[in-house]
């Protein structure tokens, strides 16, 4: 005990001054506050009453009022200090309309100026000189040498063995893979697995009962080459394709954000743009359209009026309150960089915002140069007419009208040194990846257009042309060339030169991207396993030569998404059983050579909409969003309004993705709460109604052996097959039973419980 008086002399004495108080960061903290409540009326852009609070002389200056805005070391002396804590009466209260500062904002102020007002710019020059900052490190010939970087090439299916097998060349590349392993491939799944499985697949819809036996029953050779044209002729198609684009698009109506009722940055007509991607799966647009036009559909050649709202792509993004600020709009920004750049190429560059890429050949300024083209960009809610309101609230918004983008001011970004806009570094023209081309014959034809869909001309912009470098303008002078070039990227915002070097054939990963996309719709895994990676950090192909020659073809074939999903829907590989083969299974435990068809779960859309196909209540228009929960609501799952705010509870507990990001592909959860839905949730409980009179009504009363031939009829319906020997004599024992004192029928109980078995949510 008697060291504790000189311990708590110790615990007395002064602390440093370093350690008794840690001095405010100017540019991390003091100078946003500034910025968002002074730098409006008081800095370079607008210095009113003689004020600029933006540089240090300006503000020990201050304004025409003679009186010092900042007096460092003396807070109760600096005038700013004065206004900001002014009475609401009093006339010289600051800001003087708008949010007062907050307390603690005030005393971030107060403790800046006591402890000598540190870090403020010192002049004007200080402010707008650009930093100097280290160049991108240079491409390589290794960087161009990796293989998502290399062009894909069509190549020869290699050899195999078993030469009766492939019925397509995807199959010979398949079976060489599994017999490099010593791997056969399964049995032909069942015809009646198969009708339901390529019907799910290329409809999000279970197959009806006459299509099953007519599909069994047809022994020619092309009788699933007929099944599969049909299927992609039908308008339920597109709706199908349209729930794998949607999620990598982000597509919501509204934000994550809502204070009070403000509804102004909300989306009500979102679902125009949601039923122009239906649609343009259904017309077989071919996909570097499909993606040209979501990028600058008022810009590319051959794009129609009703094409408008494929930009919703981009003008469906996350808005922030406070887009005035600088920062806020850079969050912006980044959003669009990171989504067009994942969904399309399968590329993270908005891991470049801050810096190089730490392991792409991405570099801050390949970053802020396509950032830039978003920031010429504005997004406008777009009339026929042509009337644009920006942030009007949701009710405002007129019925037709579009949310969508268009050119604004043109104007190249400073690089922010580190992401912080503060810091500006040098100026970065507007363009494209420098690992990548930019710029060839065929993508100059998105570039030619003279007018946009409404007849207008394109303005030209000044900037267009800009010297060469003096290496360009020697090599330009011993060819007899002119000095100046044309730079796509200056035209207007630069996302007409976007989507053609995003669209171009001469991009190694368009292409792949989308082909490695489709080929886990039908298969339920990825041959590239990091879809929206295809750098470093990503996983390689499991099937490279595989992957290389059908994107290939696909470019050769149009760019037909129709003509690929054909092929793999077609091969020997897809029409094979899902059964499990424990000797193949030591062998192969991931299934990653596909000797066997993959079982999946349906996804929320499927599940939901083959309640109300079997039901008979299905209802296949588009439109206007819905509520997916309510039992009433008999629209497909599709049209459900997707929330960023709070994202519907049925479409969450079955794995919809969160629609505040790119979502490359949907997680498989298996959980209680999921079954607990399924059996008694509203919706499900009114479908098990609704089905169980479908079947009374299909095999009326009067029939001998009545419940035999209903339970028949619920598993051809349900199932596409007939029960079997166990599964009918259980059904019978069920039904035999007392009415259900809850007040369901034993029908109805029995139809319930077939709706929630394992076969009604997975397909095999």
């Amino acid at each position: 005990m008697r060291a504790a008086p000189a311990i708590l002399a110790m615990l007395l004495l002064p602390l440093p001054a370093a350690a008794a108080e840690r001095l405010p960061d100017y540019d991390r903290e003091v100078r946003p506050v500034l910025e968002k409540h002074c730098f409006k009326c008081h800095s370079a852009e607008s210095a009113k009453g003689g004020l600029r609070l933006d540089e240090r002389p300006r503000m020990l200056r201050g304004g025409d009022s003679g009186a010092p805005a900042v007096v460092p070391g003396s807070s109760h002396k600096s005038h700013l200090i004065d206004v900001v804590t002014a009475d609401d009466d009093d006339v010289d209260k600051m800001p003087p309309k708008g949010d007062r500062l907050k307390v603690e904002e005030v005393a971030l102020l107060r403790k800046w100026i006591d402890t000598g007002a540190h870090g403020a710019a010192a002049d004007s020059a200080s402010v707008t000189a650009p930093e100097t900052v280290a160049p991108g490190r240079p491409i390589t010939d290794e960087d161009r040498a990796f293989w998502s970087f290399v062009p894909p090439r069509a190549s020869e299916p290699p050899a195999i063995q078993n030469t009766s097998w492939p019925r397509t060349r995807i199959d010979q590349f398949l079976l060489s893979r599994m017999e490099s392993a010593n791997l056969a491939p399964s049995p032909e799944a069942p015809r009646e697995t198969l009708i339901r499985r390529v019907t799910f697949d290329l409809t999000g819809l279970p197959p009806i009962p006459d299509d099953v036996r007519a599909f069994v029953a047809d022994a020619s050779p092309d009788a699933c080459d007929k099944l599969v044209d049909r299927l992609l002729a039908s308008p339920a198609y597109g709706q199908r394709m349209a729930s794998l684009w949607l999620p990598l698009a982000r597509y919501a109506e509204d934000q994550a954000h809502q204070v009070g009722s403000d509804t102004k940055l909300f989306y009500p007509n979102a679902y125009k743009y949601r039923d122009w991607v239906v649609t343009a799966f259904n017309r077989d647009l071919p996909y570097d359209r499909f993606v040209a036009y979501q990028i600058a559909a008022d810009q590319v050649p051959g794009a129609a009026r009703e094409d408008l709202a494929a930009l919703g792509f981009l003008g469906l993004g996350p808005k922030y309150y406070n887009r005035g600020r600088l920062d806020v709009m850079a969050d912006e920004w980044e959003d669009r960089v990171d989504t067009v750049t994942r969904t399309t190429m399968g590329l993270t560059v908005a891991c470049a915002r801050c810096h190089d890429h730490k392991f792409d050949p991405i570099s801050a300024a390949d970053y802020h140069a396509i950032a830039g083209v978003f920031a010429s960009t504005r997004m406008v809610n777009k009339t026929p007419a042509g009337v644009v309101s920006k942030d009007a609230k949701a009710e405002e918004v007129p019925a037709d009208a579009l949310h969508v983008v268009e050119d604004g001011a043109p104007q190249d970004l400073n690089l922010f040194v580190r992401g912080n806009v503060e810091r500006k570094g040098p100026i970065v023209p507007r363009g494209f990846l420098s690992i990548l081309p930019s710029n060839d014959s065929v993508g100059q034809t998105f570039l030619s257009a003279q007018t946009d869909p409404f007849g207008n001309p394109f303005s030209r912009d000044p900037k267009g042309e800009r010297q060469a470098t003096p290496q360009a303008s020697a090599q330009a002078s011993i060819a007899n060339k002119p000095l100046v070039t044309l730079d796509p990227f200056a035209r207007g915002s630069g996302r007409r030169a976007l989507a053609a070097a995003i669209a171009s054939p001469a991009n190694p990963l368009t292409a792949r991207v989308m082909v490695n996309r489709v080929w886990a719709q039908f298969f339920g895994q990825h041959l590239v396993n990091t879809p929206s990676n295809f750098g470093h950090s990503g996983q390689p192909p499991s099937h490279q030569a595989l992957l290389d020659d059908l994107a290939v073809r696909f470019v050769q074939q149009g760019w037909s998404i129709k003509t690929l999903a054909r092929e793999i829907v077609t091969s020997a590989a897809y029409r094979q059983s899902s059964l499990h083969d424990a000797t193949k299974a030591a062998i192969d435990p991931a299934n990653e050579r596909l000797w066997r068809m993959n079982r999946r779960r349906l996804t929320v859309e499927q599940w939901r909409d083959s309640l109300l196909f079997v039901s008979n209540e299905l209802n296949r228009a588009g439109g206007k969003s819905i509520d997916p929960e309510k039992p009433d609501e008999k629209r497909r799952t599709l049209y459900s309004r997707i929330s960023r705010l709070s994202l519907n509870a049925m479409l969450m507990q079955f794995d919809y993705p969160d629609a505040n990001v790119h979502a490359e592909r949907r997680a498989t959860t298996v959980t209680p709460g999921q079954k607990l839905t399924a059996l008694n949730g509203p919706f499900a409980l009114a479908r098990a109604k609704a089905f169980a009179a479908r079947i009374e009504l299909d095999v009326p009363d009067g029939i001998p052996g009545l419940q035999t031939w209903r339970v028949r009829r619920a598993y051809e319906v349900l199932f596409g097959r007939r029960p079997t020997e166990r599964e009918l004599a259980a059904g019978l024992a069920y039904l035999d039973h007392p009415a259900d004192p809850a007040g369901l029928t034993r029908w109805e109980r029995y139809a319930q419980a077939l709706m929630t078995t394992n076969e009604a949510m997975y397909v095999d």
